[in-house]
């Protein structure tokens, strides 16, 4: 288990880093719902050159040896997600990336390869990056992007490997 957001402490390694970093205006925030879940919202907006909203976990010892699979369980349809893999402590670090649309407003549990992971650095494709090891997993995140502007809200109950 990454994170169980069942735990209202969870949601506290979490923190913003928006396109505000680039001059945007988007904004989002993970905060714990008392029905016993995080939730991950906010505003996408395409001003300024902006255009995604992101939340990354503090940097930990989070990998695991062997895993081949990211299992989340999230509720909120009508918008694609991205979560992300960082095997380093750095802000602005390759990521190991993967997208996902939930189907409906109601739980589901999804299981993302980790085979199906992109390496990326600041939304490009990385060709020549190594595969994502798990055992070196050092942050987490969860993204919104691809000019999907507007409000969003994805609840998430847990975040494993498996």
């Amino acid at each position: 288990m990454l994170f169980d957001f069942t735990d209202p402490l969870a949601a506290d390694a979490w923190r913003a880093i928006d396109d505000r970093v680039m001059g945007g205006i988007s904004q989002s925030r993970l905060r714990f719902d008392p029905q016993g879940h995080a939730v991950f919202e906010g505003d996408v907006s395409l001003q300024h050159n902006g255009g995604f909203a992101s939340v990354r976990s503090r940097p930990g010892a989070r990998g695991q040896a062997g895993a081949t699979a990211c299992l989340i369980v999230v509720s909120g349809a009508g918008k694609q997600y991205k979560i992300s893999f960082l095997t380093d402590d750095g802000v602005d670090s390759l990521n190991y990336q993967a997208s996902f649309t939930p189907t409906t407003d109601g739980w589901q549990t999804l299981r993302l390869p980790l085979a199906g992971f992109r390496p990326t650095w600041r939304g490009r494709d990385v060709l020549a990056a190594p595969p994502l090891d798990p055992t070196h997993i050092r942050q987490v995140g969860l993204l919104i992007a691809a000019r999907q502007a507007g409000p969003f809200s994805l609840a998430i109950r847990f975040i494993a490997l498996s």
